[in-house]
């Protein structure tokens, strides 16, 4: 499982990572959290609005920053 915070590096999109972070742990997931800053590579992943959040390739959440319990659910629905 991989994954990939999409944003140039401002503080939503540090923040996201952060979060994301936090709900990988809070799971007791075995996952790859990686921050995606270069532009035309967040480009190339079909982002259109930062901060996104991808999982294994696919954009599962575009330009908002949710709370840790969002991703926790969201993470809960689209792993299974």
């Amino acid at each position: 499982m991989k994954f990939e915070v999409a944003g140039s590096g401002c503080r939503k999109c540090i923040e996201l990572e952060k979060r994301v972070r936090e709900a990988v742990a809070t799971l007791g997931l075995k996952a790859e959290v990686e921050h995606v800053y270069d532009v035309s590579r967040i480009v190339d992943m079909g982002v259109a609005y930062t901060p996104a959040l991808l999982l294994d390739g696919k954009v599962i959440l575009s330009g908002m920053l949710p709370t840790v319990e969002y991703l926790v659910n969201l993470i809960k629905s689209k792993a299974s």
